[in-house]
């Protein structure tokens, strides 16, 4: 991110980055790069932004903005690409107009990112066609892929407020293949389909052998452009191998023919034997509820192949006779809501699987009560708890006890406001007498 000078991030640079380069920038930049405004004219596009490219082979893709007729002095790209089908061999090449790059390409294969942040000095460039930078991938497995940008990315004006101008951004779109055989065509019994993944990770590969072929070189491993060496392995045709592990293999095969050892031939294997990961399926509202439809949701992710699709079904185990007529599984999608289900347990069974049919099984147990009271032998129920009758009869009987001295106590209260009631009255009619008596008394005295 590109922020103030005066700020210790600023560009976007961690703190043990030099904050002397921060400060060579601004004063070389002449104007301050401050948290952008959101304005928007300039686009980041790639080029080419589309291709078809063999597996093992590199190609470069170029970045380019266009800053919409408005002077910029500041870049900032990050990207994103599929790290299962595209490595970066070389994060930064060919010319660029960038002339101070504040961050260096930092990249990850594993995550399948890249960043860098660039500028140029006061008083900008104004392009159409501006090369940012060129960065060289390794095409590694056949299939269809994307290079985006993400939300971070940033183009700055060059009007002392660093106001952020990009409004549309690019994409890549690239189609990658298998290269066509150069040697034997090859051909798997145990994987027969390049792009699809297998559980089974003892793969068996054979050949085609031509007329005049005395020998065969081959290997076997994760690099797709790998290469054979000089030595035979013979000349059968047939060749397996057991326990490989998870991942993309490779398997290269050349012939010698005359004496001359021949072109080389490439076959991939997508080798997935791990579940997808574990995961905990939650209840709404709750495992225990008077809900007859209560909604299961779940999620889980799968490193390799890649998640395909959700199982569940749902075991009545109020009672064991019922546990034995488990139902089918039926695939569904999260949240999935259940059918409408009567009183009773239920276990619920959700079954992850990924492409190469791989699964994962959790398992939630779920209760179903009565929305109101019911009774039984057992005692009685209320909100899927049950209270057995002696600590009904207890409940009950502390209840009647507080009822009983509440009562009391209103009683109490009530009698104790009449009475307050009776004496304000009693006092009210005593100083009426006495005024009347002075009244009666006053009035003999003037008869007299």
């Amino acid at each position: 991110m590109i922020m103030n000078l005066r700020q210790p991030n600023f560009f976007g640079i961690k703190q043990r980055r030099d904050f002397c380069l921060g400060v060579g920038l601004g004063l070389l930049f002449s104007v301050g790069f401050v948290i952008p405004v959101f304005a928007g004219q300039a686009s980041l596009y790639f080029s080419p932004a589309s291709g078809t490219f063999f597996v093992g082979s590199t190609f470069d893709v170029s970045i380019f903005v266009n800053t919409g007729g408005e002077a910029i002095n500041a870049v900032e790209i990050n990207l994103k690409f599929d790290p299962k089908k595209l490595q970066i061999a070389s994060p930064t090449g060919g010319k660029s107009f960038i002339e101070i790059w504040v961050a260096q390409p930092t990249y990850s294969n594993t995550k399948g990112t890249i960043s860098f942040v660039g500028g140029v000095p006061s008083p900008g460039i104004n392009t159409s066609a501006g090369l940012v930078s060129t960065i060289t991938f390794r095409a590694i497995a056949p299939g269809e892929t994307s290079i985006v940008f993400l939300e971070t990315s940033k183009v700055l004006l060059n009007d002392s407020k660093g106001t952020n101008v990009l409004t549309s951004k690019g994409r890549g779109v690239y189609s990658l293949f298998i290269p066509p055989p150069e040697g034997p065509e090859i051909f798997s019994s145990t994987h027969p389909d390049q792009n699809k993944w297998y559980k089974n990770n003892n793969p068996t590969f054979s050949w085609e052998k031509e007329k005049g072929v005395t020998d065969f070189s081959y290997s076997f491993d994760q690099d797709p452009s790998g290469f054979p060496d000089n030595l035979s392995e013979g000349d059968h045709t047939t060749v397996s191998y057991s326990d490989v592990s998870d991942g993309l293999w490779y398997f290269h095969v050349k012939a010698r023919k005359n004496n001359v050892w021949g072109g080389v031939s490439h076959y991939l294997v997508r080798i997935d034997r791990t579940p997808p990961a574990r995961f905990r399926p939650t209840i709404i509202p709750s495992s225990r509820t008077a809900a007859r439809r209560p909604i299961v949701s779940f999620m889980t992710t799968d490193a390799l192949s890649g998640l395909d699709h959700f199982q569940l079904r749902y075991i009545d185990i109020t009672s064991k006779k019922n546990e034995e007529e488990a139902g089918f599984f039926t695939e569904v999608v999260s949240p999935y809501e259940l059918p409408e289900l009567r009183t009773g347990k239920y276990l619920i069974v959700i079954r992850a699987y990924d492409r190469a049919g791989n699964w994962r099984e959790e398992t939630k147990k779920i209760e179903i009560f009565p929305s109101g009271v019911s009774f039984s032998v057992k005692g009685v129920r209320w909100r899927g708890i049950i209270f057995p009758w002696w600590l009904f009869f207890i409940i009950l009987l502390i209840i009647l006890i507080l009822l009983s001295l509440y009562l009391l106590k209103k009683n109490r209260d009530f009698k104790e406001r009449e009475k307050k009631k009776i004496d304000a009255i009693e006092e009210k009619l005593k100083a009426y007498r006495a005024e009347a008596e002075r009244e009666i008394e006053q009035t003999d005295n003037i008869n007299i």
